[in-house]
């Protein structure tokens, strides 16, 4: 990926009927989204969902069991990924992948996730939002 979208928007989402871990995309860009968590005992990673520009989408339903979730995304419009440095696997095509050791060597890639910390909420909302604009200046 040639660009990263950095700014990231986190907020505990409020409405105490419906407890979930959703992402929105804030972007004018379709994006993919893979999402890592830890079921029990055991890493997962699961992708993909595509969210067009302005939408939102339940990755995680029902109350929240982790404290801990990581997220990748990429901007299929724009080139840019939002990526940390939690390595976890992915593929390309449609996944839920079990273990986040070897990745390569069992076949998949090992993709940078960043960590959303839910302070042990029972819900909460991502925000993907565009990058901010930089001047390009002269030296």
């Amino acid at each position: 990926m040639s660009s990263c979208l950095c700014l990231l928007f986190l907020s505990a989402f409020s409405d105490g009927a419906k407890a979930d871990l959703r992402l929105c995309n804030k972007t004018e860009s379709k994006v993919g989204i893979a999402i890592g968590y830890k079921d029990k005992a055991e890493w997962i990673t699961e992708g993909w969902w595509n969210l067009e520009a302005s939408s939102c989408e339940t990755l995680v339903p029902g109350t929240l069991v982790s404290r801990y979730y990581y997220i990748y995304a990429v901007d299929y419009d724009q080139f840019g990924e939002w990526g940390g440095r939690a390595f976890m696997c992915t593929r390309e095509k449609e996944f839920t992948i079990r273990g986040i050791e070897d990745c390569v060597a069992r076949g998949f890639e090992r993709t940078g996730f960043f960590e959303i910390d839910t302070g042990e909420q029972s819900s909460w909302t991502v925000q993907l939002t565009e990058p901010v604009q930089q001047g390009t200046g002269g030296r």
